[in-house]
């Protein structure tokens, strides 16, 4: 009775383990596909919300920020390559799972875990930190604009993937994403069962 209680109770943690993605049983390379140069994975990630763009050209770009060391606006610091990078370095989440990328929005809807300000992407290096804007931004999403950001993720970073090493992808189309700056769609308080929900 006893080994039977310790059997499940392990079973139990193993399968939690894996529906929430621990990093420690999937190695980072995994996601980083194999590549060494930290250029190389920049380049990546660049591409990656270039990519984010262009399936969803009217979703704000917050890329109005100064840059601490030029003293010019950082143009190609957005809201997007910010939230792949804390996605990415700061929270060690997979870029090709659909579920990773809900944990992350969940972030920014203080449903899942706290963003640190110090920790959050560019915070060092633009004058102002963008943590406050790009979290009220992603508050004002709704659902289906949640979605079609998580899908244009998806896909951005399934096609920097060679054929190869891709898993099952998941190709459906991306809902149309507006502007979500206009109060007339405020962001549903449904809580982390709807972030959640397919």
């Amino acid at each position: 009775m006893k080994n039977s209680r310790a059997l499940i109770s392990f079973v139990m943690s193993l399968v939690l383990m894996l529906l929430l993605g621990s990093a420690s049983l999937v190695p980072r390379q995994s996601w980083h596909w194999g590549l060494a140069p930290a250029n190389a994975q920049r380049v990546r990630l660049d591409d990656a919300w270039r990519s984010v763009y262009q399936q969803l050209p009217d979703f704000p770009k917050e890329n109005q920020y100064i840059s601490t060391e030029t003293g010019k606006a950082a143009t190609d610091n957005t809201l997007v390559g910010r939230l792949i990078r804390y996605h990415i370095y700061v929270k060690e989440r997979s870029p090709i799972y659909r579920f990773d990328w809900k944990l992350t929005l969940a972030d920014y809807l203080d449903v899942n875990e706290w963003i640190d300000e110090n920790t959050y992407p560019s915070a060092k290096t633009l004058r102002t930190n963008p943590m406050e804007g790009d979290v009220a931004v992603i508050r004002k999403l709704n659902r289906s604009q949640r979605e079609a950001l998580v899908q244009a993720l998806i896909d951005a970073f399934s096609s920097l993937r060679s054929p190869a090493t891709q898993p099952g992808a998941m190709t459906s189309p991306s809902p149309a994403l507006s502007t979500p700056a206009s109060p007339a769609t405020p962001a549903r308080s449904g809580g982390a069962s709807d972030l959640l929900s397919p």
